[in-house]
């Protein structure tokens, strides 16, 4: 399931937060500890209307200095303590959120990578990193700070409800009418609000994405001067994106309008008729300020919670979105208990009636009963046409895909049965468009078997004719890029064939492997490739038919089938689609 599809059914508001959960149990006592700074801070704050209250009635009403001093010092003594529990509210609670995030990132990150190629067909890359980062930027805020913020404004207006009817039920009474009031709009702008957050989180998603592709392409986009029309389109998605914030945060600025005017308006008529109330004698100055300081507290905690509520409904659609790929299901999937291969492995491959079609293009078959084998040190070349199937008889050797019909052995061991790990970690693949990581060369060949010592590393280099690191400004260490943007193709290819090289594995995949070489470096590397191809069971796709005249057999394939097999001296002589491409490069025979 693609992630921008409609999901068949919406979760409730808050229930997606329950991703939460699971991060949140490894740290219980953190929890616990964050829990209780947190409910004896709000104790405290509503101490401080005592304090108030003491501090007018005996200090001022009784005009005794010593107890003055002593309604001070209390005061003081419930700040301290105060400032000591909201400092340790707020470390547990951010160390928390920064855990949990950490934690989350971790997982998310984990899951793309058991997800099959199937997955990122139709997956936009830009979507995925915002689920990574700004998703769960969101979902740390919530967890480092709205949450505690949002508990400790429901404790203080539910105490200091509490303390306003024990000092004046008459004055509490206007302040407890008008809370029914203030929940009914946070609770019905609270659900439009998360509705508006997940749509913006979306938008910037497609920012990311539209950003990611023009950057990562950015040659081409130059050499096309498409920069006018990628300006347009980047200014067009922002201002979508711009149009979703403007609509949230309008909601939210007339949800805390409501608020603030409803509370604060309680409070002063309270004032008012306590006012009143005080120059008639019924009730104390210190009384009346208590009172006051309780009536600011739930109308200030009343707008907190207005304002972060807000905040939980944009991180339940932040959570929708991190939940949607963390349920994500891969298309290949490990048997229960995977079948093991011999050891040593020889590398016999089999293709029996193979049958596949690509998720993405269900019309279009791409493989059609294709059967072949390929003997243990066997070197097998695929030709044919673009869109042949040649590289997909790679990808399901590989078992990035399975296929709809028909079985694939290696020795003899059916590869849907087998650990896709464990079977990958027979081949050694150079593709068409070699992958280069921003790293420096050493890293880049050592990928190819990480715990392969510098010498080593070295040595498949050269055997890959990749002597040109040594003219690098580093060498080894040097740099190379942004997805090896500082060399040029034919290096980037040497790079590659020297971490398949390195890997050292019983099958060897090639997919053009010389194809961005000069004939110079390609002699080099075909020799290199020859040696490393001995004992060892070799796949070639070539459209340049002369970098496979060589090979054991080749098998000639069109439109997803098999049309003939043999060497190249034969398939000339038999005439077809071979000797038809072969006139094209050699010209007639």
């Amino acid at each position: 399931m693609a992630l921008d599809d409609p999901q068949p059914a919406k979760r409730p508001a808050i229930q997606s937060l329950r991703l939460l959960l699971p991060y949140l149990r490894p740290y219980a006592l953190r929890v616990a500890g964050a829990t209780t700074a947190l409910l004896i801070a709000a104790g405290l704050v509503l101490g401080l209307g005592q304090g108030v209250r003491q501090l007018i009635d005996r200090g001022f009403g009784h005009g005794s200095a010593a107890e003055l001093d002593t309604a001070a010092l209390g005061m003081f003594a419930v700040v301290a303590l105060l400032a000591v529990a909201t400092y340790s509210r707020y470390y547990l609670v951010s160390w928390l959120g920064e855990r949990v995030a950490a934690d989350l990132r971790r997982d998310v990150f984990n899951k793309v990578l058991t997800l099959s190629p199937d997955f990122f067909e139709t997956a936009r890359t830009g979507d995925i990193l915002s689920r990574m980062t700004a998703d769960v930027a969101v979902l740390q805020a919530l967890t480092g700070s709205a949450i505690s913020q949002w508990v400790r404004s429901v404790l203080m207006t539910t105490g200091a409800l509490t303390m306003l009817v024990i000092t004046s039920s008459k004055l509490a009474g206007i302040v407890v009418v008008v809370v029914p009031v203030v929940i009914v709009p946070v609770i019905l702008f609270g659900r439009c609000e998360k509705k508006l957050s997940k749509l913006q989180q979306e938008r910037i998603a497609d920012l990311g994405a539209q950003a990611e592709e023009t950057v990562s392409f950015m040659r081409t986009v130059q050499a096309f001067t498409h920069e006018a029309i990628d300006r347009r389109n980047y200014a067009a998605a922002t201002e979508a994106f711009m149009n979703v914030a403007l609509r949230r945060i309008r909601v939210r600025a007339i949800l805390i309008l409501i608020v603030i005017m409803l509370g604060f308006g309680a409070i002063t008529f309270s004032l008012w008729v306590g006012g009143r109330d005080v120059l008639a004698g019924r009730i104390t100055g210190g009384e009346l300020s208590a009172f006051v300081f309780y009536a600011i507290l739930v109308a200030t905690s009343g707008a907190t919670i207005s304002e972060l509520w807000g905040e939980v409904q944009r991180a339940a659609g932040a959570a929708d979105r991190v939940l949607e790929l963390l349920a994500e299901r891969p298309g290949i999937v490990t048997a229960p208990v995977p079948t093991p291969f011999p050891s040593p492995v020889v590398g016999r491959i089999e293709f029996a009636d193979v049958d596949f079609r690509y998720p993405a293009r269900p019309a279009m078959p791409a493989l059609d009963g294709v059967s072949f084998s390929i003997a243990p040190g066997e070197m097998v070349a695929l030709v044919g046409p673009s869109g042949a199937g040649k590289t997909t008889v790679m990808q399901l050797l590989l078992r990035f895909y399975d296929p709809q019909s028909g079985r694939i052995t290696v020795d003899g061991i059916d590869i849907a049965s087998a650990d896709p790990t464990a079977l990958r970690r027979l081949i050694a693949q150079v593709a068409q468009d070699p992958v280069i990581f921003s790293t420096n060369a050493r890293e880049n060949i050592r990928y190819g078997r990480p715990d392969a010592t510098d010498d080593e590393v070295h040595a498949a280099a050269e055997a890959a004719a990749a002597d040109f690191i040594a003219d690098l400004p580093q060498g080894f260490d040097t740099f190379l890029g942004e997805k090896g943007v500082r060399l040029s193709g034919g290096q980037r290819q040497r790079i590659a064939i020297a971490r398949a090289i390195l890997r050292d594995s019983p099958i060897l995949l090639l997919d053009e492997a010389t194809s961005a070489l000069d004939a110079e470096s390609e002699r080099a590397v075909q020799h290199a490739l020859a040696v490393l191809a001995v004992n060892r069971t070799t796949l070639v796709i070539a459209h340049r038919l002369a970098t496979v005249r060589r090979a054991d057999r080749i098998i000639v394939m069109d439109q997803g089938r098999i049309v003939a097999i043999g060497r190249h001296d034969d398939l000339v002589t038999q005439g077809g689609l071979y000797a038809h491409l072969a006139s094209l490069q050699f010209g007639p025979a």
